[in-house]
């Protein structure tokens, strides 16, 4: 089968991509391999990528209509796409929000748009994101809560592509899963996450910035666990019973919410140094907890995450060192 994954440079598509060719997929990958961050990362991990048999690479953008529909149509048998491509962090929507509503609303329609049009396409998956629960106090955030509270501009526009979907479901009966991803990391991560950004501070001795005080909780989940309820989501397209539209949500997490303190220590002991920690308010558009409600995904998934951070983060460090030391 050939599936088409958009963001297959970027840190969760990377790792995809690795997923479907270990297991005999023929991949196409797409990314516009912007400079959001070190362009350097996404190189090596593209590079990874196209010595393998079965992986071929266009560099487009996903809001170009006039690419992404050419990239579609030049496949013949493609059976699934697997859409990642985004404009990531909360943070960053407050400096460029354009930025966001360019790559994540318009991005997210061309890509419908182009999914169709493909003959013999069986499902559309996206990534969403925690963020979509915004406001919402309840814990663990589940799939049947409301979500109209979003508190950063990348929630609203991660929300927008939900609705979307639903509406091309709708419209068009296409099977289209939505992931809404907690808190991943794991090697080969994002430089603008938490845990490289530790990572670089404390091994150059820089302080880190600890929002809210300390007093944050997430879902910390490891990228193999992510990975693989990636690819158990395409394999199991949603039923079109020709009443409700052929839609899906799921939230996949690792289930285990962890103080932010701890997540520290664990990296301090990997890292064989302590931290210093710069204690700041929370941040505008950051949530002060986030734990997920998986039931759904283990139960018509086989969503099952394994790693906690105990393990998780020194496989990072080690990956972290050796990229490091690569790079300089």
């Amino acid at each position: 089968m050939t599936v088409l994954v958009t963001g297959a440079a970027g840190f969760i598509g990377f790792h995809t991509c690795r997923a479907l060719l270990a297991r005999g997929e023929t991949v196409v990958g797409v990314d516009n391999l912007n400079d959001y961050y070190d362009v350097r990362l996404k190189q090596s991990r593209l590079a990874r990528l196209e010595g393998e048999p079965g992986f071929s690479f266009h560099k487009a953008d996903v809001s170009d209509r006039e690419a992404m529909t050419a990239a579609v149509d030049a496949q013949d048998d493609l059976s699934g796409i697997i859409h990642l491509a985004a404009q990531a962090g909360v943070r960053y929507s407050l400096e460029n929000p354009y930025a966001y509503v360019e790559a994540n609303v318009m991005g997210q329609l061309v890509m419908l748009e182009a999914a169709r049009r493909a003959k013999g396409l069986k499902h559309f998956v996206y990534a969403s994101s925690s963020s979509v629960y915004g406001g919402n106090t309840e814990l663990p955030f589940a799939v049947d809560q409301r979500v109209d509270s979003p508190v950063s501009l990348y929630a609203a526009t991660k929300r927008s592509g939900e609705l979307m979907a639903h509406t091309y479901s709708h419209l068009y009966r296409m099977p289209t899963t939505g992931l809404r991803f907690f808190t991943v990391y794991g090697p080969w991560g994002r430089p603008d996450m938490a845990a490289y950004l530790f990572a670089d501070a404390i091994e150059a001795g820089r302080p880190i910035r600890v929002f809210n005080n300390g007093q944050m909780r997430r879902d910390f989940t490891f990228i193999e666990d992510i990975v693989a309820g990636v690819l158990a989501a395409l394999d199991h397209p949603p039923a079109d019973d020709g009443a409700a539209p052929p839609f899906k949500l799921y939230n996949l997490g690792n289930s285990r919410t962890e103080e932010l303190s701890h997540f520290i220590e664990v990296l301090e002991t990997a890292l064989g140094k302590k931290a210093v920690r710069r204690l700041e308010p929370i941040q505008p558009g950051d949530v002060p907890a986030t734990s997920a409600d998986i039931e759904a995904s283990r139960r018509e998934l086989g969503f099952d995450p394994k790693t906690p951070i105990d393990v998780g983060i020194p496989k990072f460090v080690e990956w972290y060192k050796d990229y490091v030391r690569g790079r300089n």
